[in-house]
């Protein structure tokens, strides 16, 4: 393999795929960039800024997850925010009242926003829950933001809640999986545009791993592991 080539291959793999969900914004922030470019150059140059935003926004980069039974990967790229113990899973995600671990990561708008499964399993349970959008950072936005609830059941019978929360800024969940659905730890989930939380809720025979303050990559990163003899 030549020097050439070597450097085709850097220069190729440095740009990030865009999601299909994003194509439309930036066609039309690319549109509006030529009409303004005509019209009002000033304009021009913020559109085109805004739709370069836009583009980085909507990156959907690959993810390689860890394959060892057991292991709990983050849902989501961003700031573990908080790492809570003994709370009860909110009733969307008819969990009942056994107490669960809860671990929210913030996204911002600089992080990618692809929400993907933490473990592997079959969703038995989801739903979509209306309501404000409060800064996604707020203890409180769990219980009043926009959001869409999973439950996801291991092979084993754990049953993991994943809920995708809307912020100040997000205006819409996008899930790409339903009732059912089939997934693999890393899987994508959903989407949620424009900064948000998401927060997973675990049984209590998991061994936490997770820092509040660490960061976070969305089907990488292991923030939790089953006991001994659980799968």
């Amino acid at each position: 393999m030549d020097d050439r080539h070597n450097l085709l291959d850097t220069i190729t793999n440095a740009f990030v795929p865009i999601h299909p969900d994003g194509y439309k914004f930036v066609a039309g922030g690319a549109i509006a960039t030529l009409l303004l470019f005509l019209f009002a150059p000033t304009l021009g140059w913020l559109c085109a800024i805004a739709t370069i935003f836009c583009a980085y926004f909507f990156r959907d980069p690959e993810r390689v997850t860890p394959d060892r039974p057991g292991l709990v990967v983050s849902s989501a790229d961003g700031k573990v925010s908080a790492v809570v113990e003994n709370v009860t899973a909110p009733r969307e995600l008819a969990l009942g009242t056994e107490a669960r671990t809860r671990i929210s990561v913030f996204l911002s708008v600089f992080d990618v926003h692809i929400v993907r499964a933490p473990v592997g399993g079959k969703i038995v349970h989801s739903t979509y829950v209306p309501g404000a959008f409060i800064n996604a950072e707020l203890d409180k936005a769990s219980e009043e933001n926009e959001r869409q609830a999973f439950v996801i059941e291991t092979k084993s019978g754990a049953k993991i809640g994943v809920v995708m929360i809307a912020g100040l800024v997000a205006r819409r969940i996008v899930p790409f999986v339903g009732d059912g659905a089939s997934l693999d730890a890393g899987q994508r989930m959903g989407l949620i545009r424009f900064g948000s939380r998401v927060d997973l809720y675990l049984p209590p025979d998991m061994d936490v791993l997770a820092e509040q303050g660490q960061t976070a990559i969305a089907g990488e990163t292991v923030l939790a592991v089953a006991e001994k003899g659980r799968s």
